[in-house]
């Protein structure tokens, strides 16, 4: 055979080859592509809601005691003397080691920049957080700190413990569960499908809104004859949300 011949042969070969390797890797992208069409064009996703009002379980606050005097050593001492007085006074009322919580503790410079910079004494911190699941205790807790020694009462805020939200999930749960349902099969009704079965799903919670009461010891009046400081914790949203992603036929 001669060389010519030879080459046509490999030119031909080579030509077949080409078209095969050009045929199998059209037929594998075209089955990849009907496989991922078939896992999205047959499902819808949709998302539910619910929520519950309640009124929160749980009480945040923070009550200090700030001093100033001449020394580091005499503010911190007379600092620590009343934050005593304090926290002995929480816990005779039945509050626990773990509701009592240190949260900030500070002694600095107290400067004066009228000529040029000089301190004029020293100011110590001491505050403690409160929490607490006795909302009926807030005012006493409130009234009786300060007057054992407290000037500085925090901003209260309201929350739902874990435990009440327990008690909510189960429900939230079925009715954001019932919500996604009923807004799938309705959207499956208008584009003339049939909801056959869930594909996958997840869930969103939502522990509550907080709400603040701001109380301002220096504009109590905390003398002998007053009243008791009023304190409400209104309302909280516990929700739950839903994304289902459903099969349709």
């Amino acid at each position: 055979m001669s060389q010519e011949n030879k080459n046509d042969k490999s030119y031909y070969v080579i030509i077949a080859l080409s078209v095969v390797l050009v045929l199998m890797s059209a037929t594998i992208y075209a089955i990849s592509q009907n496989g991922s069409e078939k896992g999205t064009e047959n499902t819808i996703s949709m998302s539910g809601y619910a929520e519950q009002k309640v009124v929160p379980d749980t009480a945040t606050l923070n009550i200090g005691v700030v001093v100033q005097s001449e020394t580091a050593k005499e503010a911190s001492d007379e600092n620590a003397a009343l934050m005593s007085a304090v926290i002995a006074e929480l816990k005779a009322m039945g509050l626990q080691d773990r509701e009592i919580k240190t949260s900030y503790v500070s002694v600095y410079p107290v400067y004066n920049y009228e000529n040029e910079r000089t301190i004029t004494g020293y100011s110590a911190s001491n505050s403690v957080q409160i929490t607490t699941t006795n909302l009926d205790n807030l005012s006493e807790i409130i009234d009786r700190s300060t007057a054992a020694g407290a000037n500085e009462i925090g901003s209260i805020s309201f929350s739902v413990s874990d435990d009440m939200q327990k008690q909510l999930r189960e429900d939230l749960m079925n009715e954001a569960v019932t919500d996604a349902s009923s807004k799938a099969t309705a959207l499956a009704k208008s584009l003339g499908v049939e909801v056959t079965g869930v594909k996958a799903s997840s869930i969103s919670e939502n522990g509550g809104s907080r709400v603040y009461y701001d109380y301002d010891i220096a504009t109590e009046e905390m003398g002998s004859g007053a009243v008791s400081t009023p304190v409400q914790p209104g309302e909280s949203t516990v929700s739950m949300s839903v994304q289902v992603t459903y099969y349709i036929e």
